[in-house]
């Protein structure tokens, strides 16, 4: 071999110095990114989905610290997770699940078929707080033939019970620990809790100890507080944030549109936006008065206003695409010249004088805050003044949907399954409805389809005439993230951030 001069050694380690600089660090040998930090609007009141309505809770723990018998897609579909195969009897009250082996809590205890009858046993019990406490409330009997296998018996037969099974409601928990669920979650999943700075961020880290740890690409993800739509934009920009999913950046999309350092995912969703009622408040319990607010607002201008045109209008409490969906848009259009009459009428028989005064409690959410301001003007022009209240979501959480301490509400409701509200009681719209409750047992008891549609379309445009709130827009989620960060979901059938699909290209 020639020797190499002292001029030839340095012009080599000046290109060995440039190659360096140019080259992907895969390239040379280095570790692929393993961290992330996303982006959250709403900080949760707690880590146990089983335990609260807010969805904040599901978009950190769901697929993540806890798991579900079944796993619900980016595109709606149902796919094995906890359950590796699971037969229904025809008329879909006999369901038989064949668990996973081999499967861990993360405190060591073993996954078994007992772990999924204490779950479901627990939703159901006696002061439970599952906002999903129907789904189990249809169980008639469960029964575990072996440590592996579990048997439903169901009331009525359940054409959804998979979807079901998927949300964050259902998910397994371990008996010994269940109860601190909320601080110290313990569950199945790829991540566990290591920190949660509160007001500021959750950090998980991944469980090796869990069965498919060896694909789980993100050593630690961050899921990190912001509420500000300006604030958002700017730690995106910034790089302090990797992706934020349902970010509040429709006005500022031109930053990230053709800049080959972001993606932008434009998605849609099962989420309905609504004016809520109190209807245990007076006037609010008169129907000509229900029907003149939903008569003041032009939905197209909300639209515009709280989602910069990134949202479909609604008639009814369900989305465009789901099944048995249709249009009641006509049902209750925009008329300020009705809804001025309908409050005069309505005010000369039940004694109450114009202007009507309303107050309007928004929550943090930045189309709630933006929203509740375009409707407020809108009911203005007819006679209605709605003073407006932001509040934090907690308190949101606790006075309007706990004590129903409110006359109107701006609030996107995200579960894609959630039709039975109207016939729970005590909820927080204080509706109550004897012909709804008759034709939701009727659903209920409709496992076909064809059939069951039918009857979907009857509640759609009963739960309209009735004005129980004022609908709004089916959301559109927007999606911004770093360009190389892959397994975002652009479509979200339901909340989730399925973080071990993440991964750094």
């Amino acid at each position: 071999m020639a020797a190499v001069t002292r001029r030839g050694a340095a012009a080599l380690l000046l290109a060995a110095t440039t190659l360096a600089a140019v080259l992907p660090a895969a390239a040379l040998g280095q570790p692929k990114k393993d961290t992330a930090v996303i982006g959250m609007t709403l900080e949760p009141p707690g880590l146990d989905p089983t335990a609260g309505a807010a969805s904040a809770i599901a978009e950190i723990t769901l697929y993540n610290v806890f798991e579900t018998l079944i796993k619900v897609g980016s595109d709606g579909s149902t796919q094995p997770l906890l359950a590796e195969s699971w037969t229904a009897s025809p008329d879909l009250r006999t369901w038989t699940f064949k668990l996973q082996r081999g499967v861990a809590f993360h405190n060591g205890v073993p996954f078994d078929a007992a772990a999924v009858k204490f779950s479901f046993e627990r939703a159901v019990a006696a002061g439970s707080t599952n906002k999903d406490r129907a789904t189990f409330a249809n169980i008639e009997s469960l029964a575990t033939p072996d440590p592996y296998t579990v048997l439903l018996q169901l009331k009525t037969g359940n054409p959804d019970l998979l979807f079901q099974l998927g949300q964050a409601t259902a998910v397994i928990v371990e008996p010994q620990s269940a109860a601190t669920n909320a601080t110290k979650p313990v569950g199945t999943g790829p991540y566990q809790l290591a920190n949660w700075a509160r007001g500021s961020a959750v950090t998980l880290t991944r469980w090796e100890g869990h069965r498919r740890a060896k694909d789980v690409a993100l050593r630690r993800v961050t899921m990190r507080f912001i509420s500000d739509p300006a604030a958002q934009v700017a730690a995106l920009l910034a790089g302090d944030v990797d992706a934020f999913p349902r970010v509040s950046a429709a006005r500022s999309l031109k930053a990230f549109e053709g800049n080959r350092k972001f993606q932008v995912l434009v998605g849609g969703s099962r989420a309905k936006t609504i004016l809520a009622l109190n209807h245990q408040r007076k006037p609010l319990d008169e129907v000509r008065v229900r029907r003149a607010i939903a008569a003041a607002i032009d939905r197209k201008a909300v639209i515009e206003g709280a989602a910069e045109g990134f949202g479909v209008p609604i008639g009814s409490y369900y989305a465009p695409g789901a099944p048995g969906y249709v249009d009641t848009t006509a049902i209750n259009p925009y008329d300020p010249a009705k809804a001025r009459a309908l409050l005069h009428q309505a005010g000369k028989e039940l004694g109450f004088s114009l202007p009507l005064q309303l107050t309007m409690k928004l929550p943090p959410m930045p189309y709630a805050r933006q929203g509740g301001e375009v409707i407020a003007a809108m009911l203005e022009q007819v006679g209605i003044t709605a003073k407006i209240e932001n509040v934090e979501w907690a308190q949101w959480l606790s006075g309007v949907y706990g004590q129903k301490a409110y006359d109107l509400t701006v609030v996107s409701h995200v579960e894609p399954l959630d039709f039975g509200n109207f016939a729970r009681p005590n909820y927080y719209w204080g509706y109550t409805s004897a012909e709804f409750n008759t034709l939701w047992a009727r659903i209920q008891a409709t496992p076909q389809a064809e059939a069951r549609n039918r009857l979907m379309a009857d509640a759609q445009r009963l739960v309209a005439n009735d004005v129980v709130s004022v609908y709004l827009y089916q959301p559109t989620w927007l999606t911004v993230a770093h360009a190389r960060l892959q397994g975002l979901w652009k479509d979200m059938p339901l909340l989730a951030n399925d973080l071990a699909a993440l991964r750094w290209l």
